[in-house]
């Protein structure tokens, strides 16, 4: 077996790795890399950046975005989100982004990774997880880059508030909320608890 056959056998299909994974693997990485990229066995996605494709029925699979934002990152933790999450609030919110926000602790800044634009925003704290509560706060820390009347959808979030579970949503908009959100919920949730309470 010739070391570029040796090389090309540590290849997992579906997997992402940066130029520093794969030099442990051949004492002449640049070479071995030139070589799988015209095999087809590897595909650069960035600089110093590249995946394993993993065939499918349907020809080869782009990398999964955790797997992708992982290798970028060199580990966790982050907390992949899309503004189209905040469709299934129910708060009026229809466009489509074609974006995916990643909230993290290293990098910030837009990077395009396999074709494809990761908005990389560094937060001091979010989730392991995506759940109501976090969405509704960030729709209202994101208001301004949604593109539909932020009167409007204020209002919605505020309707919707006596069908959320208060308690959870007061700890996420303290946690995760802009100044401008925490204020919001602050008040919108005294709203709410004293209509309830009449």
């Amino acid at each position: 077996m010739s070391k570029f056959d040796q090389f090309k056998a540590k290849l997992r299909p579906g997997q992402t790795y940066r130029r520093a994974d794969l030099a442990q693997w051949s004492t002449a990485v640049d070479r071995h890399l030139k070589e799988a990229l015209q095999a087809g066995a590897l595909t650069k996605l960035a600089g110093g950046l590249y995946y394993a494709p993993k065939e499918t029925v349907f020809g080869k699979a782009p990398p999964e975005d955790d797997t992708l934002v992982a290798t970028f990152l060199k580990g966790g933790p982050f907390l992949l989100a899309s503004p189209n999450a905040y469709n299934v609030l129910g708060v009026g919110t229809t466009q489509l982004h074609n974006k995916t926000v990643v909230y993290n602790h290293k990098r910030h800044g837009k990077f395009a990774l396999g074709g494809r634009t990761y908005d990389f925003r560094m937060k001091p704290t979010f989730p392991k997880k995506l759940s109501r509560e976090f969405l509704l706060v960030d729709l209202v820390n994101n208001l301004d880059q949604l593109g539909e009347d932020p009167r409007e959808v204020l209002e919605r979030v505020k309707d919707r508030l006596s069908s959320s579970d208060t308690a959870r949503l007061k700890k996420a908009a303290q946690t995760y909320g802009s100044e401008r959100a925490k204020k919001f919920f602050a008040r919108a949730l005294a709203e709410v608890g004293a209509q309830d309470s009449a």
